[in-house]
């Protein structure tokens, strides 16, 4: 079992440094915040993420939280980055968290492996290794490990792992980073660092994609009467495709993927290559966002004076992360129109983060005397809210549907005009929700 200093409290850091604590790990976890520092001390997570307080509470004995940097490098044999890196206004990643990380390490480190966590653009690497070099940190290693966790299933994204991408300049480095995850039943891919750093940008690029392909088809599907869950249904069972990524909604958000494709194409822009297809993937992401407008416009006419209500706030359920969130966009495009929005969401504060929106206490609240209720996050309890009854509550019974959550026909039997995206009263709609193949003879 190894001593590792993680460097960033953030999701991927406190979620990647809890993880390993639980294969047995020694971490200690430095942040510049002292606030989060004495939350995390207390046992209190700054953020909401499924299980973390459980595991954080299970590894006291191996965890600790500090603002030092000489208490977290102490005896540490791996230094991880894990710091963010926010898009500047030109779109390129903010390395300054990086850059603060390398600077302050003591010089008398040696014999110890940096391991960048942090999303970063391909070339940081060479430019950290540089760096160390120059600063005369020869016997300090350097390896890329990039993290594939999603909000809201982070803990078990980084236990039951698909794979460990590990990125590095020297064999040794790379061997050692990979040992620390043997408890993980994943493989380790060993390459090196530039194509390292390109798997986290490739791998969400193309998720992303698959998010806008099927918006894109849901949008046809409604001019022409066919319905996308149906479509997406027939795609998934093929196993080239598969089904993962092709629920129609209003677009992706979140701190990653809108991150990671403005820096995979302004990383294609600055090294001379157009990428055409991130470009029309963010513009169908853009449009996506604003398609509930327009149906709340088909449905009610002008906006001006109508009460709208936003079910759900955070970009997907299980998180309270509001960064780059759906309602955002809603909810500006929404008040410009004139209407009255009020928002709810079970666990995400839009206080700070939505100007000029109302905060209901519950769903039913949000409701009761709405023109329309959006649904832009698919949290599960609003599929068993008391639908019936809250129709009467309504100044209009106007659902839309933005995350294709509720059944079409019982939301048109209680007495909705309900709309989906891409979505039709289909006369199959009693069909199991997969079908098995047949064995090929």
């Amino acid at each position: 079992m190894a001593r590792i200093a993680f460097f960033g409290a953030g999701y991927a850091g406190l979620v990647s440094a809890v993880c390993l604590a639980e294969l047995g790990h020694t971490v200690a976890l430095r942040d510049i915040s002292e606030e989060r520092i004495a939350a995390l001390q207390a046992g209190r997570v700054p953020f909401y993420e499924p299980d973390m307080e459980e595991l954080i509470t299970k590894n006291a004995e191996r965890l600790s939280f500090t603002t030092s940097m000489d208490e977290a490098v102490a005896g540490a044999e791996f230094l991880f980055v894990c710091v963010g890196t926010p898009p500047t206004y030109s779109g390129d990643a903010d390395l300054s968290a990086v850059w603060s990380v390398i600077d302050e390490l003591p010089p008398t480190l040696e014999d110890a492996v940096l391991v960048m966590k942090s999303t970063v653009p391909v070339g940081t690497g060479e430019k950290v290794r540089a760096a160390l070099d120059a600063r005369g940190l020869t016997r300090v290693g350097y390896a890329s490990c990039p993290e594939f966790l999603a909000e809201g299933t982070a803990v078990r994204d980084f236990m039951e792992s698909d794979r460990v991408v590990v990125g590095s300049f020297e064999e040794t480095d790379g061997e050692k980073v990979g040992a620390l995850h043997e408890g993980l039943n994943a493989p380790i891919v060993r390459m090196d660092v530039p194509s390292a750093e390109m798997v986290k940008l490739a791998a969400n690029a193309y998720l992303a994609t698959r998010i806008s392909f099927i918006n894109e088809i849901a949008n046809v599907c409604e001019l022409v009467g066919a319905d996308v869950e149906r479509v997406a249904q027939g795609m998934g069972l093929d196993r080239r495709i598969g089904t993962h990524y092709l629920r129609a909604g209003i677009g992706y958000g979140g701190a990653c993927f809108p991150k990671d494709m403005s820096f995979l194409k302004l990383l294609a822009g600055n090294s001379g290559y157009h990428f055409h297809l991130v470009t029309a993937v963010m513009e169908v992401n853009e449009l996506q966002m604003r398609r509930p407008v327009a149906k709340l416009q088909k449905h009610l006419g002008p906006l001006r004076g109508k009460r709208v209500a936003l079910l759900g706030l955070a970009f997907k359920p299980n998180t309270d992360d509001l960064r780059e969130a759906p309602s955002s966009v809603l909810t500006a495009r929404l008040i410009a129109e004139g209407a009255e929005v009020v928002g709810w969401d079970p666990v995400a504060d839009a206080s700070s983060v939505l100007r000029g929106i109302e905060l209901a206490g519950s769903a039913v609240e949000a409701i009761a005397g709405a023109d329309a209720a959006v649904i832009v996050t698919e949290w599960p309890e609003l599929r068993d809210l008391p639908w019936q009854e809250l129709r009467g509550t309504m100044r209009t019974p106007l659902v839309i549907d933005g995350r294709n959550l509720l059944d079409t026909d019982a939301m048109r039997e209680a007495g909705f005009t309900y709309e989906g995206m891409g979505r039709t009263a289909s006369p199959f709609a009693s069909l199991p929700e997969t079908v098995e193949p047949r064995a090929s003879s």
